[in-house]
């Protein structure tokens, strides 16, 4: 197994350093390549610190200016240039503990397809959600998990490990947070085999969220899109 580690920044300094420590300290004899992917809005302090990191552990970890805009965009450029095994996809603020990467590299061995970390199921918890977001993330996983009639119990967050050679076959569409969504329904239609390790989700430590509360309505619109989709067209064309 050869891991690719795909993380996003924008404001992150403390919290990055934080991440790529405890990855490369817990897994250094699982992790191929860190790729750290870098944006117009990314702030100076944080491109120090990832040139530092770079310092620190030459030929383990690059720096990348993503190509496609927004969250998604960065997360599929990153799917293009992983050349691991397995892609473990996950951000760079602490809300995905990096402790929990381990748990997820060993169960990806068994042969999964794709190992999702969860916060609904035993042993996982959210901390820091308000009532009400917390009663409509649950309705909405409840509500996808029977319309795709899967067993996961937390289909939006972001902190999974693929087998790249399911994640480059894949047409990917969204651009934005949605995206972190796209990448459990798409699979899933195409019968992926996947396993969840519980978690526990903080709010960011440092740096402030880049996501609004209006772009979670998309999740709506790339659930059913993808529930009703012929299979063909979840995959891209070969030449």
């Amino acid at each position: 197994m050869r891991v690719s580690v795909v993380l996003p920044v924008i404001d992150e300094t403390a919290s990055l350093e934080d991440t790529v420590e405890t990855l490369l300290l817990e897994n250094s004899g699982d992790i191929a390549e860190i790729l750290i992917i870098a944006c117009a809005k990314t702030t100076a302090s944080a491109l120090r610190v990832s040139h530092e990191l770079i310092n620190k552990h030459p030929g383990l970890i690059q720096l990348r200016l993503q190509q496609r805009p927004f969250l998604g965009g960065a997360m599929r450029d990153a799917f293009e240039w992983a050349s691991g095994s397995h892609i473990l996809m996950m951000a760079s603020d602490l809300e995905t503990l990096p402790g929990t990467a381990k748990e997820l590299i060993a169960v990806a061995r068994q042969g999964y397809d794709i190992v999702t970390a969860t916060r609904w199921t035993h042993g996982g918890s959210i901390q820091g959600y308000g009532p009400a977001k917390y009663v409509l993330n649950w309705i909405f996983q409840e509500f996808f998990r029977i319309l795709y009639r899967t067993a996961l119990s937390d289909l939006t967050f972001g902190y999974r490990i693929f087998k790249a050679e399911l994640v480059k076959k894949i047409c990917w569409e969204e651009f934005r947070h949605s995206f972190l969504f796209e990448t459990i329904v798409k699979p899933l239609r195409l019968g992926a085999t996947v396993a969840e390790v519980p978690t526990t989700w903080n709010p960011r430590p440092e740096g402030e969220s880049h996501n609004s509360f209006f772009q979670n309505f998309v999740y709506f619109r790339i659930g059913f899109k993808t529930r009703f989709m012929d299979k063909s067209a979840l995959l891209r064309a070969t030449s």
